[in-house]
C-alpha cells in the first residue's frame, strides 16, 4: 500500500478530529512554537511573539473546526484556512530569524514542521474534494 493510499485509508476511519494527522502535526508545532518563542530576544518581541503563536494556533483549530462542519466543502474551506496559517508561521519565522535571533536549526526545524502541516492538510483537501469521500 503507498503513503497515499494508507492515508486514505486513515481518513476512512477518523471519528474524532484528534485523529487527524494533521492536525496532530499542527499540534506539534504548536508546541515547538511555543517553546522556541518563548525564550530568548523572541520572547521579549511581544508582537512578533503573539502573532507566530497564533497563526500556529489558527492552523490546528481550523483543522478541527473544519471537521465539525461535516461537510467535504466546508472542510476543505477550513483546511484552506489552515495551510494559509501555516504559511503564515514560515514567513514568520523569517522575521524571528532576521531579527531576533533564532538560529538556523530552530528556524529548520519550525519551518519543516509548517511544510508538514501543509502537505497533509493538502493531501486531506485532495481527498475530500474527491467525489467518493464518505462526507458530504
Amino acid at each position: 500500500m503507498s503513503a497515499f493510499q494508507d492515508y486514505i485509508y486513515r481518513m476512512a476511519t477518523i471519528r474524532r478530529f484528534e485523529d487527524i494527522q494533521a492536525w496532530q502535526k499542527a499540534r506539534e508545532l504548536v508546541q515547538e512554537v511555543y517553546k522556541t518563542s518563548s525564550v530568548g530576544r523572541i520572547g521579549k518581541d511581544y508582537g512578533l511573539r503573539d502573532q507566530i503563536q497564533r497563526a500556529a494556533v489558527s492552523a490546528m483549530s481550523n483543522i478541527a473546526e473544519g471537521f465539525a462542519r461535516k461537510s467535504r466543502k466546508d472542510f476543505s474551506h477550513f483546511l484552506s484556512i489552515a495551510r494559509a496559517s501555516a504559511v503564515e508561521v514560515q514567513s514568520l519565522l523569517y522575521v524571528a530569524f532576521d531579527t531576533t535571533g533564532i538560529d538556523h536549526g530552530q528556524f529548520e526545524m519550525l519551518y519543516h514542521k509548517a511544510d508538514e502541516v501543509i502537505s497533509m492538510a493538502t493531501r486531506l483537501m485532495t481527498y475530500l474534494n474527491k467525489k467518493e469521500s464518505p462526507l458530504q
